[in-house]
């Protein structure tokens, strides 16, 4: 089992340091804009909240996107501190998985997108080394035989003693 919470932590530090102003800036993501990316942060938390509780994703709270999407992504972190969580296998868009890669997707959606809105709107992005090691363990092996290639951008080449975050974002095909 992993702790999603550091990674879900981080990513409400990193959403509640988001401007206005920053909302139209791209982001390393290069196909979303940072208001984008957080739809898209705020979706992807509601969906996999949902495969660890095995039932159907919620849907977004009207009213303030950062409270909104806050509150999705505090709810990932608790669903998958359960063990049962962890658990069986789950139809997702398409194609069914163990619920220990969804989980370990779950995790690789908040360190890498929030690394990508950390780095658009200018913030330093730092989380515990062993959240770092389950998230470059799932990234270095998942992404190259991943259900849906074409979610993740060619690897970029990182030095092998690269720190691992660079690591990570480098294998889902952005610069560090």
């Amino acid at each position: 089992m992993i702790d999603l919470k550091p990674a879900c932590g981080r990513m409400t530090e990193v959403l509640s340091k988001v401007t206005d102003e920053q909302l139209s800036d791209p982001t390393p993501c290069t196909e979303y804009s940072v208001r984008e990316l957080i739809a898209h942060v705020d979706d992807a938390a509601r969906a996999f909240t949902g495969f660890a509780r095995k039932e159907t994703p919620g849907s977004a709270e009207p009213g303030d996107w950062r409270q909104s999407t806050e509150k999705s992504v505090r709810a990932l972190g608790d669903a998958w501190d359960d063990p049962e969580a962890w658990q069986g296998e789950t139809e997702g868009p398409g194609f069914t998985l163990p619920n220990v890669t969804w989980g370990k997707v779950a995790l690789t959606e908040m360190v890498v997108h929030g690394w990508d809105l950390a780095r658009a709107t200018g913030q330093p992005f730092d989380l515990p080394e062993e959240t770092l090691r389950a998230c470059h363990d799932h990234v270095s092996g998942f992404v190259a035989a991943a259900p849906l290639p074409e979610l993740w951008g060619p690897p970029v080449e990182t030095p092998a003693d690269a720190p691992l975050i660079d690591r990570i974002v480098g294998c889902t095909g952005r610069r560090p």
